[in-house]
């Protein structure tokens, strides 16, 4: 079926692009139990299956049904552009005990049993405790499985952010939207999300705008939300996964050798890398090398006309022009 998100004019100039640790979190605690997320992700599954060995994630998967609620409180909508994770879960550990027992049970009430589980019926009789004790699982969950590959995250999602905000600049909400999800459709002035679930429901924005957020987690649904009051949410998955655990990082590897030959193996390997947007430190970590090193190298690349850089945020991120692009790939200009 459908969920239909109906927009006033105001909500045209409303929409905007936000990155969230936070959910980025908890969409990575979703995928550990999601066989079918784990496509993409087999590579970080390997290299945190030590670390998820020392986190009891149920309560928080007991709220995670496959299809239903999941309590507003544990993903708000984020605070600003790219908002902390601190400030994010020192939001979420605010929340009212009243707001949470109203949210919990209705969680709860999407899977069969979980309201009469011991975990459930001690969420209901003390929220409070519960809002520390999944404020304190979601922390862990940051600093042990996203935390040490954030900046790498980070990168595709702000490259991610840079091409659809340009997207929209271009071609306004109908560019925007047909580049986001297959499941998105927008027919001015309503944006419709096909569901698997087996009612419709719409809703007016009312002039709350849009928050999108990028998430490599949340890969390959379309996540949407808030409830009222919140502004809504629509997280999808962001551009350039397939490369996100690439296992040819490293100077050189990957990098075509009639390239290196021209150019030579470190600049070549640094203009081959770019296949997406990327700031100076994500290519020194991606391909080891020192930051001094590649900032030498973007700085040659860009003068010859091959890159061109643009501020996001704090970052400066560089990205081949169609010159760079033909000369990367072989592809004539």
């Amino acid at each position: 079926m459908a969920y239909h998100l109906d927009f006033a004019d105001t909500d045209l100039t409303r929409c905007r692009f936000a990155l969230s640790p936070l959910w980025e979190t908890q969409e990575a605690v979703r995928t550990l139990h999601r066989p079918s997320r784990h496509g993409r992700h087999l590579p970080w599954l390997r290299l945190i299956d030590a670390d998820v060995q020392q986190l009891d994630l149920r309560p928080l998967q007991l709220l995670m049904p496959e299809r239903g609620y999941t309590p507003t409180f544990l993903g708000r909508p984020p605070l600003g552009p790219d908002a902390p994770f601190a400030e994010e879960l020192a939001a979420l550990r605010a929340t009212d005990p009243r707001t949470a027992r109203t949210e919990l049970a209705q969680a709860l009430a999407c899977t069969p049993g979980a309201a009469d589980s011991p975990t459930g019926r001690r969420f209901l009789a003390q929220p409070a405790a519960a809002v520390r004790q999944l404020g304190d699982l979601l922390e862990a969950a940051w600093h042990l499985l996203i935390e040490p590959y954030w900046p790498r995250l980070r990168t595709l999602l702000e490259a991610d952010v840079l091409f659809h905000t340009r997207r929209l600049a271009q071609g306004g909400l109908e560019a925007l939207f047909s580049e986001l999800h297959p499941r998105l459709t927008w027919s001015p002035p309503t944006l419709t999300l096909t569901t698997r679930a087996g009612w419709e429901e719409r809703r007016l924005l009312d002039g709350q705008g849009l928050v999108l957020i990028p998430s490599l987690f949340c890969w390959p649904d379309l996540v949407s939300g808030v409830e009222a009051p919140w502004q809504p949410v629509l997280a999808y998955p962001a551009r350039g996964i397939g490369s996100l655990w690439a296992s040819d990082t490293g100077t050189g590897r990957g990098t075509p050798a009639p390239l290196a030959r021209l150019l030579g193996r470190n600049r070549a390997a640094v203009l081959h890398a770019l296949g997406e947007p990327a700031s100076t430190s994500a290519l020194a970590l991606r391909l080891d090398l020192a930051p001094s090193s590649v900032s030498e190298h973007l700085s040659a690349l860009r003068d010859a006309g091959l890159l061109v850089s643009r501020r996001y945020g704090h970052q400066v991120l560089y990205e081949r022009t169609p010159l760079g692009i033909a000369l990367a790939t072989g592809t004539g200009a």
